[in-house]
């Protein structure tokens, strides 16, 4: 592919395959410049709103608590990430580009595709098993944490800036699964804290100290 463009000055002449890559390259790229925007918003101060929140639990009774969060600009870039890979592959096959270089693109976008669409939703789920949380459309992968193991769960406000931008973040604060700017639900667990931006996070961390709480059966 490379060989057959030596013979050209200006890219705008190169051969379909270097059309398609230089293509696929200004639509990852604007991908990329869309979501770095995003992390520009929101607070820029950040700190906690609430420490080891607790709710009375009847007995007899088995209290859940679901939260579900979703980031629309991640989703937004599996979609362009996805119609790459869809998009080199269907050249590939055609015949209009060298199929190597073509099927590398494919394999590359198709995996940053999958990874971006894993962390563009979470689903929160506390009850009287602990706190598990599942990633992407269809809940998997997904986190459990047992009540025995978990030591305090409190609310604070944290941002992308704060943790290193969007999706499943590890930093100074932790690991943050960061999906919007604001409340996070933070678990400390074998000496390690784990973050998720959730709504309803205070109501999530109570129920969890007050079944930490009751005793184990």
């Amino acid at each position: 592919m490379v060989r057959a463009n030596l013979d050209r000055s200006d890219w705008r002449e190169a051969g379909p395959a270097t059309g398609l890559m230089v293509s696929a390259a200004a639509v990852a790229g604007a991908a990329g410049v869309v979501v770095w925007l995003t992390t520009r918003q929101g607070p820029a101060g950040a700190g906690r709103v609430a420490s080891g929140p607790s709710m009375d639990s009847p007995e007899g009774q088995r209290l859940v608590w679901l939260s579900r969060t979703s980031n629309p600009w991640l989703h937004m870039a599996s979609a362009v990430t996805g119609f790459v890979a869809l998009a080199a592959a269907v050249a590939a096959v055609g015949g209009l580009v060298d199929p190597l270089p073509a099927l590398i693109l494919t394999a590359v976008f198709a995996l940053a595709s999958v990874l971006v669409l894993g962390c563009a939703s979470v689903q929160a789920r506390v009850g009287e098993d602990g706190l598990r949380v599942s990633f992407g459309p269809f809940g998997r992968p997904a986190r459990h944490w047992a009540l025995r193991d978990i030591e305090s769960a409190r609310v604070e406000r944290r941002t992308p800036g704060q943790v290193g931008g969007w999706g499943y973040r590890l930093s100074g604060l932790g690991t943050t699964v960061m999906l919007r700017s604001g409340e996070c639900l933070v678990v400390r667990a074998k000496g390690k804290e784990f973050a998720v931006s959730v709504d309803d996070a205070e109501r999530g961390a109570a129920l969890l100290n007050s079944l930490r709480a009751k005793p184990l059966r």
